[in-house]
């Protein structure tokens, strides 16, 4: 699975000029699913996600999680994070997930993140959206786990 954070003092999704999710400090996370891509594997992203330590302490450093901060999440699928721009200049969509498989691990990783974490919002899975927020740095880190 690949993702991408970004650490965010607020963040919401709109579909149709309606917001469907929003949060306040926290964490806006793209997804996207790859062919190889588990059950146990979404698991680990979303424990990985909530237990990385991007925020900071009192002193500053990045040393509190978003447990610690008591933040939220905000999970929006994104298929394009698995493009191939190696040749050409049009991106490749090979190593994508099919729609079937991309939609069922995302909702595995919402239902993951919601059963562990109390504040989870979310995108539409392969609807339009609209993503609006503020990137709180900015922190963004990119997260690649394959089986």
């Amino acid at each position: 699975m690949i993702a991408l954070l970004q650490r965010v003092a607020q963040a919401r999704v709109e579909v149709a000029g309606v917001t469907i999710g929003a949060i306040g400090q926290g964490v806006l996370m793209f997804v996207c699913a790859e062919p190889g891509d588990t059950d146990a594997l979404a698991d680990k992203l979303v424990a990985k996600v909530l237990k990385l330590r991007i925020f900071g302490d009192d002193a500053g450093k990045m040393n509190r999680s978003l447990v610690d901060v008591n933040g939220g999440l905000l999970i929006v699928s994104q298929f394009t994070l698995a493009a191939d721009v190696s040749s050409g200049t049009r991106p490749g969509f090979s190593a994508v997930a099919p729609p079937e498989q991309g939609q069922r691990l995302y909702e595995r990783v919402l239902a993951t993140a919601r059963a562990t974490h109390p504040v989870v919002a979310c995108g539409e899975f392969g609807a339009d959206m609209q993503v609006h927020l503020i990137n709180d740095g900015p922190v963004t880190i990119p997260i690649i786990l394959r089986s």
